[in-house]
Formats: C-alpha cells, structure tokens, sequence
C-alpha cells in the first residue's frame, strides 16, 4: 500500500491553510509591499525542488513553493479586502521594506 499520495494531498491541505493565514497576517503586520520576498523564497523553494533526492522531498518543496508564490500575489489583493473593511485594518505604521523605492516601481503582481 502506497500513502505517498494522501500524504501529499494532507501535506498540501496544510501549506494551502497555513498560506491564507500568512497572507492575511502578513499584511495586516507588514503591508503588501513585502511581497517580493515570499515571491523570492518561493521561487527558491521551486529552484529546490528540481534538486531534491528523490520525488516526494521535491514534490513537498515544490507544493510549499507554488504556495508562497501564490501568497505573494495575494498580498496585494488582502491590501485591497482590507481596504473594502472584508478584513482588520492594522492602525499603526506598517513598517517598509529593504529596497521599497524599487518595489514601488514595480508594482505588485496578480494572478
């Protein structure tokens, strides 16, 4: 009997659970403008994945990193839930992230 498949898909149930909760604390604390650095840690967890010693390590690496990938275009969009009152507005001063001069430039992305 093989369970490798039902522990990826608890495995992935878990990640996609733990991503709406980052992603609506992750703004709430920090702003949206932090997004390119779950982007940048779930694009290595990708690039990982393609060197994992065998499938079901680069299948766990390659779940949790379309996860942040995936939150991290979210940011934007909790921004904007917040925004409409769906979501806690934080009161305070979010504070700004390295290089977010640059990131403004950029413009946060969406799916």
């Amino acid at each position: 009997m093989n369970l490798s498949g039902i522990a990826l898909g608890l495995f992935s149930f878990g990640v996609i659970g733990f991503g709406f909760f980052w992603v609506i604390r992750g703004e709430y604390y920090l702003g949206y403008l932090w997004w390119p650095y779950p982007l940048l840690l779930g694009l290595a967890l990708i690039a990982g994945s393609l060197f994992a010693p065998n499938a079901g390590v680069s299948a766990l690496l390659g779940i949790a990193g379309a996860s942040f990938v995936w939150g991290a275009t979210e940011l934007k969009e909790q921004a904007v839930r917040a925004n409409l009152g769906w979501f806690r507005q934080n009161p305070r001063q979010k504070p700004a992230p390295p290089l977010v001069d640059l990131i403004k430039r950029i413009g946060a992305p969406h799916l």
